[in-house]
């Protein structure tokens, strides 16, 4: 059993990374190549294509449609959106460097939120792992920090909402006993009109262009429609990968991605490269691989304690049944009774 939800943990964290690469790869070459800049309207279109997919899924009866609390499910819904909106804001108004910071300073926070609000603890050496971590990552991808007060509130606001919506992702699957394509299917309606009625304001502040006149030629439909298509399996798998890990293997996982991107850049796209991009690809790739061990020791420890404490309880629920027994006996060796005359007589 633990086997196939090991196997399941790998299937959802290698769809993870391979969609997330591939939409990456689709969007930049529809953004810098074709100049449709309007990434929270796209985003939009992304979450209602996955709406419509789930939903026909849902009436061929691929999964079963688990209502939970309609108030739960739009706040839930509108703080993803918010996420989402923050981040592109926190894009747009500052530096690529400070925005990678934006982006370092997740896990931690979630570790904060998570130690201070729901008393969970993290070990020394996964801290220490995910230190590594983000050391090479922000080696690899910080590289100017210009600091100003506008920017820097929409990035605080980016971290907290994306903090928030991802660990009640994992908390909600758990409190509901839902599955991710449950959830999925409930929270990106909500998610999508979100950032489709704030989307188009949102991009023509950052872009002075208006979506609606922009000039849609049969390459950047197709690019969209491609989009469109991968982001089904991106926002599926990052619901999955949730469900199933937690908020924090999570992000690590989007630091993966981040320097599969840089390689692929550099190879099929000839992006700039650096002996300082290898330097903290590697250091990263060090620390994920702590990260990845120092979980997997833990995970295995308490299983062992789980399995300890189960043999401890089958082992007095015996030694009671041996006593009960041996009681019984010394009953039946004092009692008077006499075997069949009593009951004839």
């Amino acid at each position: 059993m633990s086997e196939g939800k090991g196997l399941g943990t790998l299937g959802a964290l290698s769809l993870s990374v391979v969609s997330s690469v591939s939409i990456v790869i689709c969007n930049k070459a529809l953004m810098t190549t074709l100049a449709f800049n309007f990434g929270t309207t796209l985003t939009s279109w992304h979450l209602l294509v996955t709406y419509c997919s789930l939903h026909v899924a849902q009436r061929m009866r691929f999964f079963d449609h688990k209502p939970i609390d309609s108030q739960i499910v739009t706040g839930f819904g509108i703080l993803n959106g918010a996420s989402i909106g923050f981040l592109n804001l926190s894009l747009g108004f500052n530096s690529v460097g400070f925005f990678q910071m934006t982006k370092l300073a997740i896990i931690p926070c979630t570790i904060l939120l998570e130690t201070l609000f729901m008393r969970k603890s993290f070990s020394r050496s996964i801290k220490f792992s995910l230190c590594i971590l983000l050391l090479g990552v922000g080696i690899a991808t910080v590289t100017d920090l210009q600091l100003n007060i506008l920017g820097s509130i929409l990035s605080f606001l980016a971290v907290i909402t994306t903090c928030v919506a991802q660990i009640m992702t994992n908390t909600i699957q758990k409190k509901f006993r839902i599955s991710s394509t449950q959830l999925l299917y409930q929270s990106c309606l909500c998610q999508s009109m979100t950032l489709f009625i704030t989307g188009p304001f949102l991009d023509r502040l950052l872009t002075n262009q208006n979506v609606f006149a922009f000039d849609y030629t049969s390459e950047v439909v197709g690019f969209i429609i491609l989009s469109c298509l991968i982001s089904v399996s991106v926002n599926f798998s990052t619901f999955l990968v949730i469900g199933k890990t937690s908020a924090v293997t999570y992000q690590v996982l989007g630091h993966l991605k981040t320097c599969l991107v840089l390689t692929f850049g550099y190879v099929l796209l000839h992006d700039p490269f650096s002996w300082r991009n290898i330097m903290g690809i590697l250091v990263a790739l060090v620390g994920m691989a702590l990260y990845s061990y120092c979980c997997n020791i833990e995970s295995q420890k308490r299983t062992n304690e789980a399995t300890s404490q189960l043999r401890d309880g089958e082992s007095d629920h015996l030694i009671g049944m041996e006593v009960g027994s041996r009681e019984i006996d010394d009953i039946g060796r004092d009692s008077t009774w006499r075997p069949a005359k009593d009951f004839y007589a």
